[in-house]
Formats: C-alpha cells, sequence, structure tokens
C-alpha cells in the first residue's frame, strides 16, 4: 500500500497516466518514424522551358558534324599464305551470300542494315533495318 493512500489507488493512478503518457509518445515516435520513410518533395528549382523548336535548334548544332560511314559486305579470315598470294583477278569468298543485307557502321557501330542497290551506275544501300541498340551492344 502507497503511503498517500490508504488503498493505494492513487500510486495506480500515477502508474495509469505514466503508461498512458508512454503510449502516446511511443505512437508519435512511431508516426514520425513511419512518416520519415516515406516519399515527400524535394524542392528544385525551376526549369526553364526550351522554345517550340528547341530540339530542333539542338539538332541543327550537330548539322555540320561529319562521321565516318562504312558499309560491310561480309567478312573472312584468311592465313599470311593465302593473303600473300592476292593478285589481281583473285576472288574472295565473304561469309554472306548474294542478296544478303549488308552492315552500316557508323563512326565503327554497328547501327543499320541494308541491301545493295545501284542507281545511275554507282553502288548504294537502302537502308532495310535499324539494329537495336541492345544488340549493337552484344556485337561490340
Amino acid at each position: 500500500m502507497s503511503a498517500g493512500t490508504p488503498d493505494g489507488s492513487g500510486e495506480a493512478e500515477q502508474v495509469e497516466q505514466l503508461a498512458r503518457q508512454a503510449v502516446g509518445e511511443v505512437t508519435g515516435m512511431a508516426k514520425e518514424i513511419e512518416d520519415a520513410k516515406g516519399p515527400r518533395p524535394v524542392p528544385m528549382a525551376e526549369l526553364s522551358r526550351p522554345g517550340a523548336n528547341g530540339g530542333v535548334e539542338a539538332i541543327d548544332l550537330l548539322s555540320d558534324v561529319n562521321l565516318q560511314v562504312k558499309i560491310e559486305l561480309g567478312r573472312t579470315r584468311m592465313v599470311v599464305e593465302d593473303v600473300l598470294r592476292l593478285n589481281a583477278g583473285s576472288v574472295v569468298e565473304l561469309d554472306k551470300a548474294a542478296g544478303d543485307p549488308v552492315d552500316i557502321y557508323v563512326n565503327g557501330r554497328h547501327v543499320a542494315r541494308g541491301e545493295v542497290l545501284v542507281l545511275n551506275e554507282s553502288f548504294c544501300v537502302r537502308v532495310s533495318e535499324i539494329v537495336d541498340p541492345v544488340r549493337r551492344e552484344e556485337r561490340a
């Protein structure tokens, strides 16, 4: 029994009040922790909007850049002895059949495939397929 009250109810009341206060504080802390875990806005500076032709103007900056474009008809492997025997009229067999698509490289990167044509007595290539960027990386 408590010294202040003959039946100890004052002490029980204090314990109960302290327990309620502790529960309230723990609940408040749990709420703060939960709020801290969730998404919250991050202040960011306002971005300036490009003009209506912003993308076109950016591309125009690159219009004078020279790129190296190569068309690959096919590949083969040869031993040095066979290379040394090459002369005018020699035939080198490639790994592709006539009519197969040729590979188009820009600055050393495989970007497309196409078919060989003749236009005004000059060879040219009609692009038939743009190579998927994922497959470009696999081939490199």
